[in-house]
């Protein structure tokens, strides 16, 4: 590999716009990286390729993907997202099946597909391929676990269907399994390396370009305050109790605008975002999201719930310099009422911390330095 550029592919999902924004930093790191997905949705996240097409059925999206599997050969480093392969066993029945085909055929789709896993990995293996894996949220996260340790989390927020006996089960299985074919691995968000290997690593977003989400202060305006929010599943991110919370501030005297953004592409979102003084993330996963990220880059103050416990997963200088506002599913309103009687030149201050915070820890070509070191030391080089 000395002679050669190294072929990096992202695998294949484009949740919250991460893989690809690491693919592109890294070929500013001197790789040939490309990003494959899946398919795309709502959010219009950019691929370099989409396997699939939202219009095809089942059978075809099947024959794609096994055509999709002469990645293998091309090469070098594979840099799985989302925890999972081209190939994963399923808990439930995937969107394109008819539910009517009963048990059965889940069974033998189950089974077919944990067969080609084991088969694309082993191939990854025989070839001596370099496999990174990033973990991102429920693609980890079990709710049984998050029950039974945490006082707040999302598994409170959701009905019986979004974590299940099964599902559990299953990713436990998967993060056990892939964990054997891995040269590193990674959790975007801290909660997770509960339930990794411990060599799992926290590795921070890096979902956006700094140079693409340039500041955009709007604090010192003379106008109520613009509070924004953007869930993507509101019992996930508490959004009934956000909006809750605003109503009674706003009953009590609160002068301010409340802004609800939903159902648009990231770009669309994007142009919202700039007009918004102040942002609500979410409130029972423990961390904040791509979409904070998105706004303390755009120079927008973040209220979110951050899990003191999991703090010890995150390096200490970042945990010093957090700026986010952090309350709770009970202190929403009391959060919402502080930033509310600040001044518009606190909220500047404050505003200032975000962008330069999101500079200090989450700009991907830090982040892709760090895996093309990994990478490197995985290779066996000391110099690309």
């Amino acid at each position: 590999m000395n002679d050669k550029i190294i072929r990096v592919l992202h695998l294949p999902s484009t949740v919250g716009g991460n893989p690809h924004s690491i693919s592109q930093h890294l070929n500013l790191m001197g790789f040939k990286s490309e990003s494959w997905s899946l398919r795309g949705n709502y959010l219009n996240y950019p691929s370099d390729k989409f396997i699939c097409s939202s219009k095809d059925g089942f059978f075809l999206q099947e024959i794609k993907k096994l055509w999709a599997l002469r990645y293998i050969f091309f090469y070098d480093v594979i840099f799985f997202n989302f925890g999972r392969t081209l190939f994963k066993p399923v808990a439930s029945a995937p969107k394109a099946m008819n539910p009517s085909l009963g048990k059965m055929l889940l069974f033998l789709y189950s089974s077919y597909s944990s067969l080609m896993q084991k088969i694309e990995l082993l191939f990854l293996k025989y070839l001596k391929k370099i496999v990174l894996i990033q973990y991102q949220g429920d693609d980890a996260r079990q709710g049984d676990y998050c029950v039974s340790h945490f006082a707040i989390s999302i598994a409170t927020q959701v009905d019986s269907n979004y974590y299940t006996k099964a599902s559990d089960s299953l990713k436990r299985e998967q993060i056990e399994f892939i964990s054997r074919y891995c040269n590193k691995i990674y959790a975007l968000n801290p909660d997770l390396l509960h339930v990794l290997p411990e060599r799992a690593e926290f590795l921070p977003y890096s979902n956006i370009s700094l140079s693409e989400w340039s500041p955009v202060y709007t604090q010192l305006e003379d106008r109520p305050l613009r509070i924004g929010h953007a869930p993507s599943h509101r019992g996930v991110k508490g959004t009934d109790l956000i909006i809750a919370a605003v109503d009674r501030l706003q009953v009590a005297g609160y002068k301010f605008e409340f802004v609800l953004i939903e159902g648009l592409s990231n770009l669309e979102a994007k142009e919202r975002y700039k007009s918004i003084d102040v942002v609500v993330d979410q409130l029972f996963a423990g961390w904040y999201g791509g979409f904070a990220v998105e706004c303390m880059a755009l120079g927008k103050p973040v209220l979110a719930y951050i899990r003191e416990d999991d703090l010890v997963f995150i390096p200490e200088q970042m945990r010093e310099d957090l700026p986010i506002i952090n309350v709770s599913p009970d202190t929403i309103e009391q959060g919402l009422m502080q930033i509310l009687e600040m001044s518009h030149e606190e909220l500047y201050r404050l505003a200032k911390r975000c962008r330069d915070y999101v500079e200090k820890w989450h700009d991907p070509i830090t982040i892709a330095q760090r895996i093309k070191h990994d990478i490197v030391e995985a290779i066996g080089q000391t110099d690309l």
